[in-house]
């Protein structure tokens, strides 16, 4: 039978299992949420951990030219004159800040904003020298703009996307490089064209003209 002493030790044993000195200060305090993946794909239409946790990674990491984008370019007002310069080729057009903004904000009334998100982002990454963060963002880019997942995703023939996904084995600065040339001949062909038919555009070259606005 075991001793008094021992039958204390007994008693007091759990009592102590119970409440753990490196516990007490936090009773009551609630669990953190657990981080289980929600997929097992790269796709930016759910919250993945994997995403999730690193999406801050590469952004803080560098300065990136394309966070700033959306604010600056559209702060920008073209002059007539300027606007009346997209119109002499599409590659005026995308080289200016303004004309891209402009641009932007039509291929969002027709539903393809994404093409231009994906080009710019493919700007972004090849300007990158660092090679972790390379990896970062072509896993972003390709779950954001190449997974069939994604309701971003840009429109890509077989042999593109194929390339792509050999590429991504070992993603570099110019993984999305025909990628990004297939939907810069689409916007250049497609959107391109109506943009320049489209009452925003015809309204930016008359911006500034007294008689347009007497007339209005």
């Amino acid at each position: 039978m075991p001793t008094a002493h021992e039958a204390g030790k007994q008693h007091t044993g759990p009592e102590e299992a119970d409440q753990p000195p490196s516990m007490s200060s936090h009773a009551g305090a609630p669990a953190p949420p657990s981080r289980n993946p929600c997929c097992l794909c790269w796709c930016c239409c759910c919250s993945c951990s994997w995403s999730e946790g690193r999406r801050p990674a590469w952004r803080a990491s560098g300065e990136s030219k394309l966070q700033p984008l959306p604010s600056c370019e559209a702060c920008s007002t073209p002059s007539p004159e300027e606007a009346q310069s997209w119109a002499q080729s599409f590659d005026k057009l995308m080289h200016s800040p303004a004309g891209r903004s402009a641009f932007r904000a039509f291929l969002r009334t027709e539903y393809s904003e994404e093409n231009m998100l994906f080009w710019l982002a493919c700007e972004e990454l090849k300007a990158e020298a660092n090679q972790h963060v390379v990896d970062e963002k072509a896993r972003l880019i390709y779950e954001d703009y190449v997974s069939i997942l994604s309701p971003k995703e840009v429109s890509l023939d077989s042999r593109v996307r194929e390339g792509i996904n050999k590429k991504m084995q070992e993603p570099s600065a110019h993984t999305f490089d025909d990628a990004q040339l297939q939907i810069y001949t689409l916007m250049h062909r497609d959107s391109y064209p109506r943009f320049l038919s489209s009452p925003a555009y015809r309204a930016l070259l008359l911006q500034g003209d007294p008689q347009s606005s007497h007339e209005a």
